[in-house]
């Protein structure tokens, strides 16, 4: 049997078709090859168009179905992640009412800091776990005062994933991790949360149908089964957002366990079978896929805005001509710490850590006579691994004390200097392995289906790559201190 994954990433469409008995990758395609734009109108605004992502959805699986390297009607079930707290909006006929304000839009503090006022802090935190910040809620809430046209056309709010999920099926649900990232769900009463509801003025009927993260979500219809060359029926079996799926393609699924991932976005995400939250809401706590009524499984998030588009911006500014290799290549011959230069990546949008705000990206202490390339390529890098420092200092205080962290060995992982400064920044070791976000929706697919017994079983076929241990850390807490003093004149 083969299972069909696909990540909705802000950067590209990616889909993967893995073998269920021995989890191997049999193929793997991405729409566009190029970077998706993030569409920008206003400062501090971040939006992308569902309807691409369906059409880079379709254009996905024709490509990887043109592999040749499998047999689609082989293909038995379907798994979604995707970025998270996006907002989507349907209408009674199922047509997107405006482009989706995605998770680095920053439009909906003022909303959702006015909720936080008003349902009042201990509330909000032992039901909701987070305010409602500048999440999912209250961008809808942007939408109602600011567009109340489109508001009253509303028929469903989906998340990204759901939407990708209801344009396969025809079928609309959604679950209570999803319900949670979007701080709709209360954790005590197990539903919806009626003062969010109140305090918006949401209609209940907005909703989808919520089941289980695993669960069939609905049938590939026959139209688009014709559309994109599978077969008709195949259940959607499996929807989550990125950071959930990321740790369950890593195996944490349990207190204690953590991983990590530097795309976009920065994430360390680690689980707890307590409802953790913590009291400034500068990381925030979701429904981990296997959280249920009987059994809690919160996931743990830190989040850092400006990792990879730190990374890529500086390409853009000085690295054009060259891949990213070459950058790391170039970055090696400068000294640890970059010879004095600092950059603080926190140029995309509002930061969590720092309370929703706009602190912006910095770069700090050139000096003309000896900043090259490479140290830029360099100090953004360990600005990044410092910026993770930073957040994870916050876990550690809400008694979040990972031994080890787990990570694919993609994107920013890849960097031996990005690894280094974090792994030694943080002191902690890292474990790389082979993950990727859609062979992680294809397995959670397989656990959907009953292919496997539990998400125990599915991931215990995973095999490490290595482990890297921190082994300068003096050195890194020192850069860390200055680097660190450097931020503190900007927030």
């Amino acid at each position: 049997m083969l299972l069909l994954g696909i990540d909705i990433g802000t950067s590209s469409i990616k889909v993967s078709v893995i073998d269920a008995a021995s989890q191997n990758i049999i193929a793997s395609a991405q729409h566009p090859e190029t970077e998706s734009e993030i569409i920008s109108l206003q400062k501090g605004w971040a939006e992308q168009s569902p309807v691409q992502w369906w059409n880079d959805v379709q254009i996905a699986i024709k490509k990887v179905n043109a592999s040749g390297k499998y047999n689609p009607s082989d293909i038995g079930a379907i798994g979604i992640a995707y970025q998270m707290h996006g907002l989507v909006l349907i209408d009674q006929q199922g047509q997107v009412l405006r482009d989706s304000i995605i998770w680095c839009d920053s439009r909906a503090v003022p909303y959702g800091e006015a909720a936080y006022a008003a349902i009042g802090k201990e509330k909000c935190l032992t039901h909701l776990l987070n305010s409602p910040g500048n999440f999912t809620a209250a961008k809808l809430a942007w939408v109602k005062e600011n567009e109340p046209k489109i508001f009253d056309q509303i028929d469903k709010i989906l998340l990204p994933g759901d939407y990708i999920s209801y344009r396969l099926t025809g079928q609309v649900t959604t679950s209570a991790s999803s319900l949670s990232e979007g701080i709709f769900w209360d954790f005590k009463n197990n539903t919806l949360s009626a003062d969010v509801l109140n305090y918006f003025g949401f209609k209940e009927s907005m909703f989808p149908k919520i089941q289980d993260v695993f669960s069939e979500h609905g049938l590939l219809t026959k139209h688009i089964a014709d559309t994109i060359g599978l077969k008709q029926g195949i259940p959607v079996t499996y929807k989550a957002g990125d950071q959930p799926n990321n740790a369950l393609s890593l195996n944490v699924l349990n207190e204690g366990e953590f991983a990590a991932t530097a795309g976009t976005s920065g994430v360390i995400y680690g689980v707890s079978n307590q409802l953790v939250y913590d009291n400034e809401t500068r990381i925030n706590s979701f429904a981990h896929v296997n959280h249920t009524n009987t059994k809690t499984r919160t996931g743990v998030l830190l989040c850092i805005n400006g990792t990879g588009i730190m990374n890529r911006y500086v390409k853009q500014l000085a690295g054009s001509d060259l891949s990213y290799t070459e950058m790391n290549e170039q970055a090696s011959k400068v000294n640890v710490g970059s010879d004095g230069l600092h950059i603080l990546p926190f140029g995309n949008g509002a930061e969590r850590i720092f309370n929703n705000n706009i602190v912006g990206a910095h770069f700090e202490h050139i000096d003309l006579n000896k900043h090259t390339k490479a140290h830029f390529f360099r100090a953004a890098q360990e600005g990044i691994a410092f910026a993770f420092k930073y957040g994870f200092d916050i876990m550690k205080s809400n008694g979040m004390n990972p031994t080890m962290i787990r990570a694919g060995k993609a994107n920013m992982f890849l960097s031996n200097i990005f690894t280094e400064a974090f792994v030694n920044v943080i002191g902690v070791p890292i474990e790389l392995y082979e993950a990727d976000g859609s062979a992680g929706a294809a397995k959670g697919a397989g656990i959907g289906f009953g292919f496997y017994a539990s998400a125990e079983e599915a991931c215990s076929i995973q095999k490490t790559l290595g482990v890297i241990e921190p082994t300068n850390l003096s050195l890194y807490q020192d850069l860390y201190h200055e680097w660190n003093q450097t931020l503190s004149t900007h927030i």
